[in-house]
């Protein structure tokens, strides 16, 4: 018997046994494909679940973010608003502080000027009573730290001279009315605007850059006519405490490169000093040292310190140091010292250099409490730090 007929007479046998698996696999893909339809159902469903929540999300979103800019148009509103009525109340303070003017007596009468001329006079060259055990002189300067460049070519920028408040006061300009205050020296060194400043507004216009600040008030010059006043301005109430026109006759600038200062307001380890300069000896300075609380002259010195080529002075334990510069930009230095108690002669003075910076010092102010000096160098602010020696060592 042939293979094929063998063949033949098994297909019969097969037939049935191909069927049962040919079902079997039709059903397994069946199940497949159900549970495949299964499943994208149930992927289409949170599908649509999470584009619902999505679009619920977003729509809730948007409702935030116009209610906060509804509130964000109202509070700029309300800025607007307060900002206005600021300004009204300070037109308004403005307009009643000119109506009624500060206490102090501003207009001082001609025969009360020529009493207080004549007793000044009088105060010329006597012997000078320590007030208090300070012997120290300026050696040389230690180091010099420029902070910044801030306003004017011309200003001068302090702290409290006899205080312990860290505040900085900044005068920009040689006739102004607003003072710059800042809490600390970090934000006035970190900020070029203003906006970190606090805002004085004077009473009366300052001339020069001869002020001070001392034990909470404000010291500075006004010029009314040809004569000058000091005005005694307390920082705290924001009030004028006292005035008094200087008693001195034909006042000229005391410094010959500062032509808009006429009264250098200082202060050391005795207390205020005023440098002037009048037409009667108008080649050499004149020192005077005031009463803080009655702005009165207690004692008055004709020096030998030309005023020809002199940037700025000050007084450091009773001694007067004038800083002298040429009008092109060169190295400033003190070139000429009066100690009132007589302890140092000039020609034992030290020679002292200041480091080579950007022009002529529009002001220097002397801190007792630190033993440093704030400059004011064509816009530039700069510390100077001294260091001091006793006067019998120099």
């Amino acid at each position: 018997m042939g293979p094929w007929r063998c063949l033949l007479l098994l297909l019969p046998l097969l037939a049935p046994a191909l069927r049962a698996q040919q079902q079997q696999f039709m059903e397994y893909v069946e199940r497949r494909i159900t549970l495949l339809e299964e499943r994208i159902s149930q992927w289409h469903d949170q599908s649509s679940r999470y584009s619902t929540e999505l679009r619920d999300f977003k729509n809730q979103v948007l409702g935030m973010l116009e209610a906060a800019e509804k509130e964000r148009e109202a509070l700029r509103a309300e800025a607007e608003s307060a900002a206005v009525r600021v300004d009204r109340l300070e037109r308004e303070v403005d307009y009643l502080e000119t109506q009624n003017p500060a206490p102090p007596c501003v207009e001082v009468d001609e025969t009360l000027m020529d009493k207080q001329v004549a007793t000044a006079k009088q105060r010329k060259n006597e012997k000078y009573t320590k007030l208090t055990d300070c012997s120290d002189t300026i050696a040389s300067v230690r180091a010099m730290k420029i902070l910044k460049r801030f306003g004017s070519s011309s200003g001068l920028w302090t702290k409290d001279a006899a205080g312990n408040s860290e505040k900085i006061y900044v005068f920009d300009g040689t006739a102004n009315d607003t003072v710059y205050v800042f809490p600390r020296m970090r934000e006035f060194t970190l900020f070029s605007a203003t906006r970190k400043a606090a805002r004085i507004k004077l009473p009366y216009p300052w001339v020069g850059t001869g002020h001070l600040v001392y034990d909470g008030h404000l010291y500075y010059i006004r010029q009314q006519g040809l004569s000058f006043q000091v005005i005694k301005f307390n920082l705290a109430n924001k009030t004028v405490v006292d005035s008094s026109v200087f008693p001195a006759e034909e006042q000229i600038p005391v410094f010959g490169l500062s032509p808009s200062t006429y009264i250098e307001v200082s202060a050391d380890e005795e207390g205020l000093w005023a440098i002037y300069a009048t037409k009667e000896d108008e080649k050499n300075m004149c020192l005077a040292k005031l009463d803080p609380a009655s702005l009165d002259i207690e004692q008055m010195w004709d020096t030998p310190c030309p005023r020809e080529n002199a940037e700025g002075a000050f007084v450091v334990c009773g001694a007067l140091h004038v800083v002298y510069n040429t009008r092109l930009p060169s190295r400033a230095r003190v070139q000429c010292v009066f100690d009132v108690s007589g302890t140092l002669a000039p020609e034992d003075a030290s020679l002292v250099y200041f480091p080579k910076r950007y022009g002529s010092h529009a002001s220097l102010k002397y801190s007792p409490r630190e033993r440093q000096i704030y400059a004011w160098d064509d816009g530039y602010q700069i510390i100077y730090r001294m260091e001091m020696k006793k006067k019998l060592e120099v």
